[in-house]
Protein backbone atom coordinates (compact mmCIF):
# COMPACT_ATOMS: atom_id res chain seq x y z
CA UNK A 1 0.00 0.00 0.00
CA UNK A 2 1.10 3.43 -1.38
CA UNK A 3 1.73 6.29 1.56
CA UNK A 4 -0.85 8.46 0.02
CA UNK A 5 -3.55 5.52 0.36
CA UNK A 6 -2.37 5.32 4.01
CA UNK A 7 -2.73 8.63 5.04
CA UNK A 8 -6.24 8.65 3.56
CA UNK A 9 -7.17 5.76 6.02
CA UNK A 10 -5.77 7.39 8.29
CA UNK A 11 -7.83 10.66 7.57
CA UNK A 12 -11.05 8.61 7.49
CA UNK A 13 -10.27 7.06 11.04
CA UNK A 14 -9.49 10.37 12.18
CA UNK A 15 -12.62 11.93 10.71
CA UNK A 16 -15.03 9.45 12.22
CA UNK A 17 -13.85 9.40 15.45
CA UNK A 18 -14.09 13.57 15.40
CA UNK A 19 -17.95 12.84 13.64
CA UNK A 20 -18.65 11.52 17.57
CA UNK A 21 -17.57 14.33 19.79
CA UNK A 22 -20.47 16.14 19.37
CA UNK A 23 -22.41 13.18 20.59
CA UNK A 24 -20.37 12.31 23.15
CA UNK A 25 -19.91 15.78 24.50
CA UNK A 26 -23.19 16.01 24.97
CA UNK A 27 -23.79 12.74 26.62
CA UNK A 28 -21.24 12.77 29.06
CA UNK A 29 -22.47 16.01 30.63
CA UNK A 30 -25.56 13.74 31.98
CA UNK A 31 -23.07 12.57 34.18
CA UNK A 32 -20.31 15.61 34.59
CA UNK A 33 -20.25 18.92 34.88
CA UNK A 34 -18.26 21.18 32.85
CA UNK A 35 -15.41 21.72 35.40
CA UNK A 36 -15.17 17.92 35.95
CA UNK A 37 -15.60 17.25 32.34
CA UNK A 38 -12.18 19.08 31.63
CA UNK A 39 -10.30 17.40 34.31
CA UNK A 40 -11.01 14.30 33.95
CA UNK A 41 -10.57 14.29 30.11
CA UNK A 42 -7.62 16.13 30.40
CA UNK A 43 -6.09 13.26 32.91
CA UNK A 44 -6.73 10.86 30.19
CA UNK A 45 -5.33 12.81 27.11
CA UNK A 46 -2.04 13.07 29.46
CA UNK A 47 -1.77 9.50 29.80
CA UNK A 48 -2.46 8.49 26.25
CA UNK A 49 -0.21 11.31 24.42
CA UNK A 50 2.40 10.60 27.09
CA UNK A 51 2.76 6.76 26.27
CA UNK A 52 2.74 7.92 22.70
CA UNK A 53 5.93 10.06 23.51
CA UNK A 54 7.49 7.15 25.01
CA UNK A 55 6.47 4.86 21.86
CA UNK A 56 8.19 7.22 19.40
CA UNK A 57 11.46 7.61 21.79
CA UNK A 58 10.46 11.42 22.17
CA UNK A 59 10.36 11.92 25.96
CA UNK A 60 14.46 13.48 25.46
CA UNK A 61 12.98 16.11 23.36
CA UNK A 62 11.51 17.86 26.80
CA UNK A 63 14.86 17.74 28.27
CA UNK A 64 15.96 20.05 25.74
CA UNK A 65 13.18 22.65 26.09
CA UNK A 66 14.28 26.07 27.62
CA UNK A 67 12.26 28.03 29.71
CA UNK A 68 11.34 29.86 27.29
CA UNK A 69 9.67 27.05 25.48
CA UNK A 70 7.97 25.91 28.85
CA UNK A 71 6.60 29.49 28.90
CA UNK A 72 4.76 29.19 25.80
CA UNK A 73 3.49 25.78 26.49
CA UNK A 74 1.96 27.62 29.87
CA UNK A 75 0.30 29.94 27.83
CA UNK A 76 -0.96 27.82 25.03
CA UNK A 77 -2.33 25.75 27.61
CA UNK A 78 -4.28 28.42 28.67
CA UNK A 79 -5.87 28.45 25.42
CA UNK A 80 -5.97 25.00 24.79
CA UNK A 81 -7.15 22.97 26.25
CA UNK A 82 -7.92 24.77 29.33
CA UNK A 83 -10.46 27.92 28.50
CA UNK A 84 -11.23 26.02 25.13
CA UNK A 85 -12.95 23.38 26.64
CA UNK A 86 -14.03 25.19 29.46
CA UNK A 87 -16.06 27.59 26.74
CA UNK A 88 -17.12 24.85 24.54
CA UNK A 89 -18.43 21.89 26.76
CA UNK A 90 -20.21 25.02 28.41
CA UNK A 91 -21.87 25.98 24.63
CA UNK A 92 -23.18 22.30 24.79
CA UNK A 93 -24.73 22.41 28.04
CA UNK A 94 -26.34 25.37 26.63
CA UNK A 95 -27.52 24.25 23.32
CA UNK A 96 -28.27 21.43 21.12
CA UNK A 97 -25.42 19.64 20.20
CA UNK A 98 -26.16 20.03 16.40
CA UNK A 99 -25.95 23.78 16.81
CA UNK A 100 -23.46 23.80 19.31
CA UNK A 101 -20.89 21.25 16.97
CA UNK A 102 -21.59 23.28 14.05
CA UNK A 103 -20.64 26.91 15.86
CA UNK A 104 -17.65 25.75 16.85
CA UNK A 105 -16.95 24.74 13.31
CA UNK A 106 -16.17 28.10 12.29
CA UNK A 107 -13.03 28.62 13.46
CA UNK A 108 -11.45 28.29 9.87
CA UNK A 109 -13.35 31.65 9.09
CA UNK A 110 -12.58 32.96 12.81
CA UNK A 111 -8.81 32.23 11.73
CA UNK A 112 -9.30 34.82 8.31
CA UNK A 113 -10.71 37.43 10.39
CA UNK A 114 -8.09 37.13 13.60
CA UNK A 115 -5.02 36.80 10.78
CA UNK A 116 -5.96 40.37 9.95
CA UNK A 117 -4.67 42.05 13.15
CA UNK A 118 -2.24 39.45 14.56
CA UNK A 119 -0.29 38.67 11.09
CA UNK A 120 -1.14 41.91 9.27
CA UNK A 121 -2.73 39.83 6.31
CA UNK A 122 -5.01 41.31 3.96
CA UNK A 123 -7.84 40.00 2.65
CA UNK A 124 -9.57 40.06 -0.22
CA UNK A 125 -13.61 40.71 -2.16
CA UNK A 126 -13.53 37.27 -2.28
CA UNK A 127 -12.31 36.59 1.36
CA UNK A 128 -14.92 39.01 2.83
CA UNK A 129 -18.03 37.37 0.93
CA UNK A 130 -16.78 33.87 2.14
CA UNK A 131 -16.61 35.25 5.50
CA UNK A 132 -20.63 36.71 5.13
CA UNK A 133 -21.89 33.25 3.46
CA UNK A 134 -20.43 32.01 6.98
CA UNK A 135 -21.93 34.36 9.22
CA UNK A 136 -24.96 33.57 7.33
CA UNK A 137 -24.92 30.27 8.39
CA UNK A 138 -24.17 31.12 12.16
CA UNK A 139 -27.59 33.79 12.04
CA UNK A 140 -29.67 30.58 10.51
CA UNK A 141 -28.77 28.13 12.59
CA UNK A 142 -28.73 30.77 16.12
CA UNK A 143 -31.84 31.39 15.06
CA UNK A 144 -33.28 28.16 14.16
CA UNK A 145 -34.10 29.46 11.02
CA UNK A 146 -36.32 32.29 11.99
CA UNK A 147 -33.92 34.74 10.69
CA UNK A 148 -35.90 38.05 10.00
CA UNK A 149 -37.50 37.88 13.94
CA UNK A 150 -33.53 37.71 15.45
CA UNK A 151 -34.82 35.04 17.94
CA UNK A 152 -31.85 33.46 19.28
CA UNK A 153 -32.34 29.98 20.40
CA UNK A 154 -29.91 30.84 23.18
CA UNK A 155 -28.03 33.34 23.09
CA UNK A 156 -25.38 32.91 25.63
CA UNK A 157 -24.62 29.37 24.01
CA UNK A 158 -24.10 30.88 20.60
CA UNK A 159 -21.78 33.14 22.36
CA UNK A 160 -19.74 30.71 23.95
CA UNK A 161 -19.99 28.56 20.88
CA UNK A 162 -18.79 30.77 18.37
CA UNK A 163 -16.35 32.25 21.30
CA UNK A 164 -15.06 28.99 21.97
CA UNK A 165 -13.96 29.02 17.92
CA UNK A 166 -12.30 32.53 18.24
CA UNK A 167 -10.42 30.88 20.84
CA UNK A 168 -9.17 27.77 18.96
CA UNK A 169 -8.06 30.36 16.10
CA UNK A 170 -6.12 32.10 18.32
CA UNK A 171 -4.56 29.06 19.73
CA UNK A 172 -3.82 27.52 15.99
CA UNK A 173 -2.25 31.16 15.28
CA UNK A 174 0.18 31.05 18.04
CA UNK A 175 0.77 27.36 18.00
CA UNK A 176 1.53 27.28 14.13
CA UNK A 177 4.56 30.27 14.69
CA UNK A 178 6.14 27.28 17.53
CA UNK A 179 8.44 25.07 15.50
CA UNK A 180 8.66 22.36 17.97
CA UNK A 181 7.97 18.72 17.72
CA UNK A 182 4.34 18.60 17.42
CA UNK A 183 3.92 15.41 20.16
CA UNK A 184 5.52 17.81 22.90
CA UNK A 185 3.89 20.44 21.98
CA UNK A 186 0.36 18.37 22.84
CA UNK A 187 1.46 16.61 25.66
CA UNK A 188 3.00 19.73 27.47
CA UNK A 189 -0.25 22.27 26.87
CA UNK A 190 -2.15 19.55 28.22
CA UNK A 191 -0.04 19.39 31.40
CA UNK A 192 -0.13 23.01 31.73
CA UNK A 193 -4.14 22.92 30.95
CA UNK A 194 -4.38 20.38 33.78
CA UNK A 195 -2.75 22.15 36.33
CA UNK A 196 -5.07 25.02 35.44
CA UNK A 197 -7.98 22.90 35.68
CA UNK A 198 -7.17 21.56 38.76
CA UNK A 199 -6.70 25.03 40.24
CA UNK A 200 -9.83 25.89 38.96
CA UNK A 201 -11.77 23.17 40.49
CA UNK A 202 -9.97 23.68 43.89
CA UNK A 203 -11.19 27.07 43.76
CA UNK A 204 -14.88 27.00 42.07
CA UNK A 205 -16.26 23.52 42.38
CA UNK A 206 -15.15 19.89 44.27
CA UNK A 207 -13.58 17.11 43.14
CA UNK A 208 -15.88 14.05 42.59
CA UNK A 209 -15.50 10.68 41.35
CA UNK A 210 -17.86 10.30 38.31
CA UNK A 211 -20.15 7.38 37.78
CA UNK A 212 -19.39 4.21 35.53
CA UNK A 213 -21.07 6.26 32.55
CA UNK A 214 -18.87 8.93 33.62
CA UNK A 215 -15.60 7.46 33.31
CA UNK A 216 -17.08 5.60 30.04
CA UNK A 217 -17.11 8.53 28.68
CA UNK A 218 -14.29 10.84 29.98
CA UNK A 219 -11.98 7.80 28.81
CA UNK A 220 -13.68 7.83 25.44
CA UNK A 221 -13.30 11.40 25.01
CA UNK A 222 -9.74 12.39 26.42
CA UNK A 223 -8.87 9.11 23.69
CA UNK A 224 -10.25 9.75 21.16
CA UNK A 225 -11.09 13.76 21.13
CA UNK A 226 -7.96 14.95 22.59
CA UNK A 227 -5.24 12.26 22.48
CA UNK A 228 -5.31 9.05 20.18
CA UNK A 229 -6.67 10.77 17.11
CA UNK A 230 -4.73 14.05 17.21
CA UNK A 231 -1.80 11.27 16.73
CA UNK A 232 -3.35 9.69 13.69
CA UNK A 233 -4.39 12.82 12.21
CA UNK A 234 -0.82 14.13 11.97
CA UNK A 235 0.54 10.86 10.99
CA UNK A 236 -1.93 11.15 7.97
CA UNK A 237 0.04 14.52 7.60
CA UNK A 238 3.12 13.30 7.11
CA UNK A 239 2.25 10.32 4.77
CA UNK A 240 0.35 12.60 2.70
CA UNK A 241 1.41 13.97 -1.01
CA UNK A 242 0.09 17.17 -0.41
CA UNK A 243 -1.87 18.68 3.28
CA UNK A 244 -4.86 19.19 0.89
CA UNK A 245 -5.71 15.92 -0.22
CA UNK A 246 -6.40 15.03 3.64
CA UNK A 247 -7.47 18.09 4.90
CA UNK A 248 -10.34 18.61 2.44
CA UNK A 249 -11.92 15.55 4.18
CA UNK A 250 -11.86 17.08 7.26
CA UNK A 251 -15.32 19.48 5.78
CA UNK A 252 -17.27 15.44 6.19
CA UNK A 253 -17.22 15.80 9.91
CA UNK A 254 -19.83 17.96 10.69
CA UNK A 255 -22.44 16.36 8.34
CA UNK A 256 -21.19 12.80 9.59
CA UNK A 257 -21.66 13.94 13.15
CA UNK A 258 -25.60 15.34 12.69
CA UNK A 259 -26.38 11.54 11.73
CA UNK A 260 -24.42 10.23 14.81
CA UNK A 261 -26.08 13.19 17.01
CA UNK A 262 -29.55 12.24 15.40
CA UNK A 263 -28.92 8.58 16.82
CA UNK A 264 -26.85 8.45 19.26
CA UNK A 265 -28.34 11.79 21.33
CA UNK A 266 -31.49 11.38 19.92
CA UNK A 267 -32.31 15.19 18.89
CA UNK A 268 -34.25 15.70 15.60
CA UNK A 269 -32.04 17.72 13.23
CA UNK A 270 -33.52 20.89 12.25
CA UNK A 271 -33.54 22.17 8.51
CA UNK A 272 -32.45 25.26 9.89
CA UNK A 273 -28.92 23.09 11.15
CA UNK A 274 -28.23 21.70 7.65
CA UNK A 275 -29.13 24.95 5.66
CA UNK A 276 -26.46 26.68 8.13
CA UNK A 277 -23.66 24.05 7.80
CA UNK A 278 -24.05 24.43 4.16
CA UNK A 279 -23.71 28.09 4.73
CA UNK A 280 -20.65 28.15 7.04
CA UNK A 281 -18.73 25.05 5.35
CA UNK A 282 -19.55 26.82 1.66
CA UNK A 283 -18.39 29.80 3.25
CA UNK A 284 -14.79 28.47 4.59
CA UNK A 285 -13.99 26.53 0.98
CA UNK A 286 -14.45 29.80 -1.02
CA UNK A 287 -12.31 31.11 1.30
CA UNK A 288 -10.01 28.58 0.86
CA UNK A 289 -10.30 28.78 -2.56
CA UNK A 290 -9.40 32.44 -3.17
CA UNK A 291 -6.90 31.88 -1.21
CA UNK A 292 -4.68 29.46 -3.28
CA UNK A 293 -5.76 31.38 -6.43
CA UNK A 294 -3.49 33.77 -4.59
Amino acid sequence: MNKQKQAYIYTIIAVLFWSTMASAFKISLRFLNVLQFVFFTSIIAIIALSINLIIQRKLKLLKVLTLKDYLRSAILGFLNPFLYYIVLIKAYSLLKAQEAGVLNYTWPIVLVILSIPILKQKIGLKSIFAIIISFLGIIIISTQGNILALNFSNIKGVVLAVGSAFIWALFWIYNIKDKRDENCKILLNFIFGFLYIFITILVFSEFALPSINGIISVIYIGLFEMGITFVIWLKALKLSSTTAKVSNLIYLCPFISLFIIHFAVGEKILISTIFGLIFIVGGIILQQYSNRLH
